[in-house]
């Protein structure tokens, strides 16, 4: 069967395992259901998730242009101590800013290399760690706006990672600690304004199972746009990957905008 569209990042349900899905404007494919198939992907085009037009990605599937004035990739997006909203101050635009910001988020620790602090929206979890490949994880404060959680990630920073080592989570290549010994460290290092968020009794520990048939040992990153025909035998999915047999392994968030088809 041949699958057709605007690569976006894999939807995903919690679950033993987890279910996958990449969805186009058409149809949808339940990755899962292809383990031990092969794969074929063939890159035929771009398209700006943002303006929807042909033109060549740039970052985080916008084009330049987009990248540059959509409020959906602000710099306070990856660097949330940046957010200003709850001063009501804008960064590109505040109304779609003020939505975003002043949410509920969650502080957490995770594992998917090693121990790291994150930051997530409370209507993504568990969506944000299963994305980041995540084994287990657990959430540390619930704030009310974005800033408040930007700021507890730079001083929780100096003591945890902030990033996962990809290619550890994508060979299984993991350090694993108890993460409630963990949270219970972190009460004395938070931000005075943040104290009173912190979980001091609520010690619930996600734990995430991939559709992994085997881990690779060695791996090698797909580039569409250099391999722009691929084909392989498909034995995993984890985080944001695709993993095949040969040791590739296809990033597909970070493929967003690619126009593609998919033969099964």
């Amino acid at each position: 069967m041949k699958y057709e569209g605007v690569l976006t990042k894999m939807q995903t349900e919690f679950g033993n395992p987890i279910q996958y899905y990449l969805v186009f404007e058409n149809s949808f494919l339940n990755i899962n259901q292809v383990l031990g198939k092969e794969l074929t992907i063939q890159l035929e085009g771009y398209q700006c998730l943002n303006c929807g037009k042909r033109k060549k990605i740039f970052r985080q599937g916008f084009c330049y242009d987009c990248f540059y004035a959509s409020p959906a990739v602000g710099d306070w997006i990856m660097k949330p101590e940046l957010s200003t909203a709850h001063l009501g101050i804008a960064n590109r635009d505040l109304d779609y800013e003020t939505k975003v910001q002043l949410q509920p988020h969650i502080v957490y620790l995770a594992i998917s290399s090693e121990v790291k602090v994150g930051v997530t929206r409370k209507t993504q979890v568990p969506t944000r760690w299963i994305d980041q490949g995540a084994e287990k994880a657990i959430s540390i404060v619930e704030v009310p706006n974005r800033y408040l959680a930007g700021i507890t990630e730079v001083a929780l920073k100096e003591h945890f990672s902030d990033k996962t080592n990809w290619r550890k989570m994508l060979t299984n290549d993991i350090i694993t600690n108890d993460l409630i010994l963990e949270k219970a460290k972190v009460e004395s290092l938070l931000p005075l304004e943040v104290k009173e968020y912190f979980f001091s009794d609520k010690n619930d520990v996600y734990e995430m199972h991939y559709p992994v048939v085997n881990y690779p040992t060695k791996i090698n990153s797909l580039s569409l746009e250099k391999t722009p025909n691929f084909k392989g035998v498909l034995i995993g999915i984890k985080g944001q990957y695709l993993l095949f047999e040969d040791g590739t392994v296809f990033n597909v968030r970070s493929s967003e905008g690619s126009v593609v088809a998919i033969d099964v």
